[in-house]
């Protein structure tokens, strides 16, 4: 059972600036649709800190105060989900605190397609088809009967992405740990800010909001050591032969080949004849920029990399592999905004040209937020344990990569159709991979 202890705005500390009560979304923001981007981060028990769990809350609240200062646009409202810019009013970001009689190591285990996880967020900013809602950040501490607490942060997606969402927190935390955000020790993670004209025009979504959610979908994780990824691009390697145009291909390239292609012929009905298969991989375009913009820029710079297998011998993984490393190599000039837009335009028509059952039913989208910090959150009483980017709201074939708490490995959190889990997560080359 859970008992909500209070529910408030927390404003940020000092009133934002006259010159800054405007922001404007830039062209990359507006693809967005209405969404949150929720992550839990859970705190075991920790015998060794002094704070009880008041003086924690105390903390956080007084922590994220002085942090709004600086990233003044999340205290801000969004008035309309279609609107071009945000208010920058102070009103402030939802916290919530939270009783649970429960242990929270029954949570850590629990599958996403589990109801009680939307529980642990703030005012459904998690669930499908969430309520429309002016604020852009919400955050809910949840107290446990083992004295753990989980920390679950929703930010409207339409004012940044993963990268602003990692930065964000990281700040945070490190001002909490340390008392203030002028200590020596907080980390130089101030946000930077690129001031994008107004606009009225059209915006297209992203080839992602075209592709139905699932309402069937089951989300699974999946542990990959570094020693297997290892043997996996060694594979690689000597599958392509001479024909690789890589010699050194990353953990993520050689893992995100694996998931696409186990998908594509967990997807394939037996006896059936191949049809194209696509894979939409998000990737960040901060370093891409000319002048680079700092990756704490905050925003959704970030764009799709599209690979097409109209053949089955295109979903062998040194194909795959070699295909995404073409694609990270066209990102080398994207330069400006629109640049972005008009690559992004293109890819949306190539999609219009497609078969639409094959794009709707065969379509795989992946992530990857390995690097991101997400393990390191300590605001003072540890690391997280656990650390969640919770998408079951999302609904979509797709799948998101995340470093393991101690580094030695990747985690994959794939959702898929009920029918075709079965068959992927019973695939013999990923489980070969794959630690049980």
């Amino acid at each position: 059972m859970m008992i909500i202890i209070s529910h408030e705005l927390v404003k940020p500390s000092s009133p934002c600036p006259s010159h800054l009560k405007t922001y404007n979304l830039s062209g990359l923001d507006l693809r967005s649709i209405h969404e949150y981007m929720p992550l839990i981060l859970y705190y075991p028990n920790n015998e060794t800190c002094s704070l009880t769990p008041d003086d924690k809350v105390k903390v956080m609240k007084k922590s994220l105060s002085e942090v709004l200062t600086r990233y003044y646009p999340f205290a801000g409202s969004l008035h309309t989900p279609t609107s071009t810019y945000i208010d920058c009013n102070d009103e402030g970001a939802v916290f919530v605190e939270a009783k649970h009689d429960s242990q929270m190591n029954m949570l850590q285990h629990i599958s996403e397609d589990n109801d009680t996880v939307g529980h642990l967020f703030v005012d459904g900013m998690y669930w499908p088809n969430s309520p429309y809602t002016e604020r852009l950040l919400g955050i809910q501490v949840n107290h446990f009967a083992c004295g753990g607490i989980t920390v679950a942060i929703s930010l409207q997606h339409k004012v940044g992405d993963g990268c602003t969402l990692g930065s964000f927190v990281s700040h945070w935390a490190s001002v909490a740990h340390y008392g203030s955000t002028d200590h020596k020790e907080v980390l130089s993670l101030d946000p930077y800010f690129v001031q994008s004209p107004a606009t009225t025009n059209f915006i297209p979504l992203e080839i992602s909001d075209l592709l139905p959610k699932r309402p069937n979908a089951v989300t699974r994780k999946f542990m990959f050591p570094n020693t297997k990824l290892s043997d996996l691009k060694n594979k690689v390697v000597t599958e392509g032969g001479s024909t690789l145009s890589i010699n050194n291909p990353t953990r993520v390239e050689v893992l995100t080949s694996l998931l696409y292609k186990t998908v594509a012929v967990a997807t394939t009905p037996r006896a059936s004849s191949f049809k194209p298969y696509f894979l939409l991989s998000a990737a960040n375009i901060r370093n891409k920029f000319v002048p680079e913009l700092p990756q704490t820029t905050v925003g959704n710079y970030n764009t799709g990399m599209l690979v097409t297998s109209r053949h089955e011998s295109e979903t062998s993984l040194s194909v795959l592999v070699s295909k995404i490393r073409k694609e990270k190599i066209k990102l080398e000039r994207l330069q400006n905004v629109q640049l972005v837009q008009h690559r992004e335009h293109s890819m949306l028509l190539s999609f219009g040209n497609e078969d639409a059952e094959n794009v709707v039913n065969r379509s795989f989208l992946t992530s990857s937020l390995c690097g991101f910090p997400y393990y390191k959150v300590d605001f003072g009483w540890g690391n997280p344990a656990v650390s969640s980017m919770t998408l079951r709201h999302a609904n979509r074939a797709g799948c998101y990569l995340i470093d393991t708490p101690n580094g030695d490995g990747i985690e994959a959190w794939v959702t898929l159709d009920t029918q075709d889990m079965e068959r992927f997560q019973n695939d013999k080359e990923l489980l070969s991979f794959c630690q049980n």
